[in-house]
């Protein structure tokens, strides 16, 4: 059975829930939400210059870092991956350039 970005989401529960001096995860979001988000931030950026540089083994290790603190930051702001997931399917009633058509600010 293939690893699942709900599977990754069950561990970081579980490290959230432990003590910040046995776990990482425990550790950033004890921190506040700010080291999360800047956390999150720099794993992004490290991925787009992996990718804008070409570097497959980089990005596939990048994307893998921003996977995990996308996880820890919505488990610090209090919102569950099943409502992202809930918000990606009803985007999918649409065509994307709707969707953004149909944001505030054309998009923006």
């Amino acid at each position: 059975m293939a690893f699942s970005l709900d599977d990754l989401d069950q561990r970081v529960a579980l490290r959230a829930a432990a003590s910040p001096d046995e776990s990482y995860t425990a550790k950033l979001i004890a921190a506040g939400i700010e080291r999360s988000a800047k956390k999150f931030g720099e794993e992004a950026t490290e991925l787009v210059i992996a990718t804008v540089g070409r570097d497959a083994a980089n990005a596939r290790a990048e994307a893998a870092d921003v996977l995990y603190h996308l996880l820890v930051l919505l488990r610090a702001a209090g919102v569950p991956l099943s409502e992202v997931m809930d918000e990606l399917e009803r985007r999918t009633a649409q065509s994307g350039l709707a969707e953004k058509a149909a944001r505030p600010m054309g998009g923006v």
